[in-house]
Formats: C-alpha cells, sequence, structure tokens
C-alpha cells in the first residue's frame, strides 16, 4: 500500500503533484493523523488528481482533504483494487464528488454528465465494452408499459414494471420515467410520489444490454441533459413529496434516482451497490448529486470506490434509507 511520506504532503498541497494520479505510479494516497503533523494551512477540500483515502483518527480540520475515511487500513483493501484496476475512473470519481458537494444540484448534474462523457471515450471503458458480451439478449415478457402510472387523489404512483430483465434502467423505461415526472410537474394538484417495483428487486441500475449503443460521448451527455429521470424528479422533489420503496437489489441507476426522494423506505432484504467503476466509469443516472447530498461525499466515495454491497442496516446508519419495512 502507498502509505504518504508525511514530509511530502506540504509539496503536494502547495501544488507540487504532477508525480500523483491514474498517469503514475502512485494512483491514491493513504494518509494517517501523522501525514498532517507538517501541515499549517488545509484547504477545505482536496486538490490532488487521485484519491485520499484516511485511516482514522484523522486530526477534524483535515478531514475535508479525505475522499474516504475509514477506522482501519484492512476496510480499504476493495478500494486499493478498485483504483488499482481503473484509476483514470477513480481519479475522475472523487474530482467530480468533490466538486459536486457545495454545488446546486443543476450545476452537479451537468458535471456529474461532463465527467460521465470524458470517461465513455477513455481506455477503461472502451477496454470494458470489448470485453462485455452483448450476443444475447433477455426478453422482455411482463405485460403492461415499463412503469405502471396510477393515480391516487393528490398522490401519483409509479411502479417500474420490468421485472424479467429485474428493472433495469432501458431507455424504454427511462423515457416513461421521464414522462410520468413531466406529468407530476404539470399536475399542480399532485402532491406526493411514489415510487416502487414490480418482481424480485426494485432495479439492478441502467441495462448492461444497451451500453454502447449511444452514437458519441457528446451525443450521450446531450441525451442526459434532457432525458435524464433523477434529473426531473429532482424537480419534483423541490415541489411535492417524494418516497422510493425498495426491495432486495438497488443498484447502481435504481439508488442513484431513489435517492433523490425525500424518503426511502427499505424492505430488509434490500442491499445497494454502484459498481460503475469496475465499467471504467462513474455514477451516471444522478448518484455524484444525490448520493453526496444524501450521506455526504466521504460515504459516498467509499460506496463507489469500492463496489461492494452495503446491506439495510448499514444503509439505515449512513442516512442511505430512512426506515426499514420489516413485512
Amino acid at each position: 500500500m502507498l502509505h504518504l511520506d508525511p514530509n511530502l504532503l506540504p509539496h503536494y498541497l502547495a501544488g507540487n503533484h504532477d508525480e500523483l494520479g491514474p498517469l503514475s505510479d502512485t494512483p491514491y494516497l493513504i494518509v494517517d493523523a501523522v501525514s498532517f503533523g507538517n501541515v499549517s494551512d488545509i484547504s477545505s477540500h482536496s486538490t490532488l488528481p487521485c484519491p485520499v483515502l484516511g485511516v482514522g483518527p484523522i486530526p477534524e480540520s483535515a478531514s475535508n482533504l479525505c475522499d474516504v475515511i475509514v477506522d482501519e487500513e484492512a476496510s480499504l483493501d476493495a478500494m486499493i483494487k478498485n483504483i488499482d484496476q481503473h484509476p483514470m475512473a477513480a481519479s475522475v470519481l472523487v474530482q467530480t464528488l468533490r466538486a459536486v458537494e457545495h454545488a446546486s444540484w443543476q450545476d452537479g448534474l451537468l458535471i456529474e454528465s461532463l465527467a460521465y462523457a470524458s470517461l465513455q471515450g477513455g481506455p477503461e471503458y472502451q477496454h470494458w465494452l470489448e470485453n462485455h458480451d452483448q450476443s444475447t439478449t433477455t426478453p422482455i415478457t411482463d405485460q403492461g408499459p415499463p412503469v405502471i402510472i396510477e393515480r391516487h387523489k393528490n398522490i401519483l404512483s409509479l411502479r417500474l414494471n420490468r421485472a424479467s430483465r429485474r428493472n433495469a434502467i432501458s431507455i424504454e423505461m427511462r423515457d416513461a420515467l421521464c414522462e410520468a415526472f413531466d406529468l407530476a410537474l404539470l399536475d399542480d394538484e399532485i402532491e406526493h410520489i411514489s415510487i416502487s417495483g414490480n418482481g424480485a428487486c426494485f432495479s439492478t441500475g441502467g441495462d448492461l444490454e444497451e451500453f454502447g449503443q449511444t452514437p458519441d460521448a457528446v451525443t450521450g451527455h446531450l441525451v442526459r441533459s434532457l432525458r435524464l429521470p433523477g434529473k426531473k424528479l429532482a424537480r419534483c422533489a423541490s415541489k411535492m413529496k417524494i418516497t422510493a420503496h425498495v426491495h432486495s437489489a438497488c443498484i447502481g441507476a435504481g439508488i442513484e434516482l431513489a435517492a433523490f426522494a425525500d424518503t426511502i423506505v427499505a424492505a430488509g432484504d434490500s442491499f445497494f451497490q454502484l459498481p460503475e467503476l469496475k465499467f471504467g466509469l462513474i455514477p451516471g443516472a444522478g448518484g455524484c448529486v444525490s448520493l453526496v447530498k444524501r450521506i455526504g461525499r466521504q460515504h459516498a466515495s467509499e460506496i463507489c470506490l469500492s463496489g461492494k454491497k452495503i446491506k439495510v442496516k448499514r444503509a439505515l446508519e449512513i442516512g442511505l434509507v430512512d426506515k426499514i419495512q420489516l413485512n
């Protein structure tokens, strides 16, 4: 592991960090309390071009420098493995989360989309695409539209309805969600949106069978600017109450979208995961914004960098969900 020489931190913070980052042999830094012994002035957040992994206890004055803070070094193992395998995506991830931390959700989504687009044209994502088998397509066997929309007085109920595809967020489901949120924004009588999913799980996130179909990264950014469900849901959240009811797998775009809700009610079997780094990407369905706003930059960084499943009790502890529904 790449422990930081305490004497080098002031040097790096002064802007002398050409030897750091994904294009160097130092794609991350591990810091502890000793690392800050010679630092007299610490900026509000890190400008270092790589993930800064803190092993506690970290001085309070220095905590914002760290992208992740853990109690024990062993907790860094999964993160370090992912960073070593995908150093470019890891660097872009932490830089993006730092930028959106104090930005408005509108500016944050713009930053996220531009960062995502840059990685779509990068070697890590292209390598994943080249090795991803897209020769088979899972048939859709569900009856009805991709999102079932029901109105009960002032409540708009939305149910993801592609259980045969584990409610993956496909283009058809994306468009259906956008239309439903547009409806809510146009109807002043709607005061509450309830979101849930049919089938075995809430959603396994972006439909991997459709990855790589966007003509180019710029087009992808422009489509997200116009047709991102998370963006429309964030607008709805400024006008009305949003409740997401999740169960079992809540992965990638599934939790990114749900995190915009005021309240997330999770079944006892729920688990959460952000696996985008292994694709050479970052969360691109709004998660860089929704998760940072909901659980803070450091918890969001930890979940993204590790790619590990988060059980529902841990999710409740960090505020990723608001209530566990046991029955």
